[in-house]
């Protein structure tokens, strides 16, 4: 959730965020353990739909879909808004346990919020390296140092600089990371959510930080995770943390057949719906990448994205005074969201190409009225409705994306 949000849709729509956190210590939960709430849909609860009598059934409710009501006026955002309350006050997330002795994991815009507890886990559970991406090599020595104090453990915790608002940054960060005996876990956290637009590189900034530079990371990093897994043994993660406010996006950009070069236009850019663009760009190229990846052969990899929820962060800073009543109430502590990030990147590989929450794969517990009847019973991870509903702007999203990568760093899809 962003001010961006809401921006848009005031009270009613919310939900999570990316690298950045908002929230409040959950005193109710124990901070060592959690349980997953159960879902409240069955198979057979979406069994039932007639487009001739015009109802719909969603959970054990029937909707008339002829008749304005709450249930029948903007589903999706009343379906997210649901979801969001529901996560927030009933589900515990499980505190992190794996055992990640040997392992070497990156994690981006690691020197404050979700990224830093998340690293600050993967230590203490005994990874061998655990490497902080960060603009600024002094926060991240800070950072490097709290860590160092909170778990006892020195000599494990290195600060790389990191800047994703700079492609050839991205690379030297990554030749780098070549030079690692292995690599096991890339955990891409870093995002920016500006108010204003402003460029870096040739994007509008959100899309340079968010998209770009975080799939530029990821691909040219790919050759080494399967260099991992060959050698080792083992299946490597990357692990993308995008949001719920995916399913909020507008994307107006959608009906002009140049993405990028709209996405770019000062003057038709609803800075209000970036953020949420940015998010469900993620999610589009995320779903593309692994699903080429099963295509091809070279699953060895996993590749998943996670909403992390509602947390503290300072991304909310310029917020209505609604947003802090809000996140006073509901929101996470930063360690609290940094699970999801532990989570998603210790999963298994039901996790290919999923989108998480809430640490697991994500099915609505509060359907979107078109999505009620369609095979709810299945594992099949639950993005935004315009993702399912509209298949060709994921291969319209990968086609230029893709394009632009293979500009910034000529046979880079290569490895896909």
């Amino acid at each position: 959730m962003t001010l961006a949000v809401f921006r848009r849709y005031s009270v009613l729509n919310t939900g999570g965020s990316s690298g950045v956190t908002w929230g409040r210590t959950r005193k109710h939960l124990s901070p060592q353990t959690g349980r997953h709430a159960p879902s409240m849909t069955t198979a057979s609860d979406s069994e039932a739909f007639s487009p001739v009598q015009g109802y719909t059934r969603c959970g054990r409710r029937l909707y008339d879909l002829k008749t304005p009501s709450l249930s029948t006026v903007t589903p999706t955002a009343m379906s997210s808004f649901l979801n969001f309350v529901y996560s927030q006050i009933f589900v515990a997330l499980p505190y992190p346990k794996q055992d990640l002795t040997d392992q070497t994991i990156i994690v981006t815009g690691a020197n404050t919020g979700l990224g830093l507890e998340a690293a600050r886990h993967f230590t203490r559970l005994n990874a061998s390296k655990v490497i902080l991406g960060v603009r600024s090599l002094e926060k991240g020595e800070g950072a490097k140092k709290s860590i160092e104090e909170s778990t006892g453990r020195s000599g494990v915790v290195e600060a790389w600089r990191l800047d994703l608002c700079s492609y050839e940054s991205v690379k030297q960060s990554v030749q780098r990371a070549h030079g690692l005996q292995r690599l096991d876990v890339v955990v891409g956290n870093a995002g920016i959510a500006p108010s204003t637009f402003a460029m870096a590189e040739d994007n509008e900034s959100m899309v340079t930080v968010n998209v770009i530079s975080t799939f530029l990371l990821g691909l040219l990093i790919l050759p080494k995770l399967r260099e991992t897994a060959a050698k080792f043994n083992v299946q490597p993660h990357l692990t993308v943390v995008s949001s719920e406010v995916h399913m909020m996006a507008k994307f107006e950009e959608r009906k002009n057949p140049d993405l990028l070069k709209t996405l770019n236009d000062k003057n038709t850019t609803d800075m209000g719906d970036r953020y949420q663009v940015s998010k469900l760009l993620q999610v589009y190229c995320a779903r593309e990448l692994a699903a080429r990846l099963n295509k091809t052969g070279k699953s060895d990899v996993i590749v998943n994205y996670l909403n992390p929820g509602m947390c503290h962060s300072s991304l909310s800073r310029d917020g209505p005074f609604f947003l802090e009543v809000l996140k006073f109430f509901l929101a996470r502590s930063t360690e609290y969201g940094s699970r999801a990030l532990v989570s998603a990147a210790t999963a298994g590989e039901e996790t290919q190409g999923a989108y998480l929450s809430d640490c697991h794969v994500a099915q609505w517990v509060f359907l979107p009225r078109r999505h009620c009847c369609e095979g709810f019973a299945d594992a099949e991870n639950r993005p935004a409705p315009m993702v399912l509903d509209e298949p060709e702007m994921q291969q319209r999203v990968w086609d230029e994306v893709s394009a632009k990568l293979e500009s910034i760093r000529p046979g880079i899809m290569a490895s896909v």
